[in-house]
């Protein structure tokens, strides 16, 4: 057994699969930074006061990554691995009248959700009217001027070039297979791949994004519990002793 001191400066590329099938979930080489560890806690059978026999219960073992640059497919993890092709916006758009009395809507506007006000009014008294289909049709028909323009806050629904995840109580992580790959340098120069395995990791369903216009980018943090699977494997820890062919 080669006996060779290493070192590492390089973030891992994850290779995350969906376990019950262990079918490609996500490939993500864009971490900023990507943890391994675990802990296992002793408890103590006791004589007059001291600690004799020591007993290590089950190990507590995280994986965790933390991304500034990430796909929309990542937040996906927190959910039910699902991405939907359609959502429901809120919007606000200025929109001129083309005809006296009435407005054009963009299409996919849901009715009952249309609030028409003056330009520069845009949440003060609204304009009665109602909707039929993408118009809609003002209660006074003086209230809309040809060449006048309106503000209009509706919601849409977007059946194309959008991407939505729901966050519910109905929608639960997955287990996934994790394979995290970085490499080490040894005193030689020679660089070599090591790898770290979780066997069944879970997401934990938890998440806190914040924006500022100052300061680092906005970072998003997945942290994994890695279980115990069927055969009793937690996680494993890979060192090639040579450099890896292609």
């Amino acid at each position: 057994m080669t006996n060779i001191n290493k070192a590492n400066r390089t973030c891992c590329d994850v290779d995350i699969r969906v376990l019950k099938t262990m079918a490609p979930y996500l490939f993500f080489e864009d971490a900023k930074v990507t943890t391994f560890g675990f802990t296992a806690d002793e408890t103590y059978a006791m004589s007059k006061g001291a600690k004799k026999i020591a007993f290590t219960n089950p190990m507590d073992a995280t994986i965790t990554i933390e991304a500034q640059i990430k796909p929309f497919k990542l937040y996906a993890l927190m959910s039910d691995g699902t991405v939907d092709t359609s959502a429901i916006i809120a919007d606000k758009q200025t929109i001129t009248a083309t005809t006296d009395g009435s407005l054009t809507l963009p299409t996919g506007v849901k009715a009952g959700t249309v609030f028409v006000y003056a330009d520069g009014d845009f949440g003060g008294t609204p304009i009665k009217g109602s909707v039929e289909s993408t118009t809609f049709k003002a209660a006074e028909a003086a209230d809309i001027v040809k060449g006048a323009s309106y503000e209009v806050g509706y919601l849409v629904t977007k059946t194309s070039g959008v991407q939505k995840i729901s966050f519910n109580n109905m929608k639960n992580p997955l287990d996934y297979y994790c394979t995290m790959k970085t490499v080490e340098k040894d005193e030689s120069g020679v660089i070599t791949p090591y790898i770290i395995t979780g066997y069944k990791c879970k997401p934990k369903k938890s998440m806190d994004l914040s924006f500022s216009s100052e300061g680092d980018a906005a970072t998003v943090k997945i942290e994994f519990s890695c279980l115990e699977d069927r055969d009793g494997n937690v996680a494993d820890i890979v060192e090639y002793t040579e450099p890896e062919e292609i």
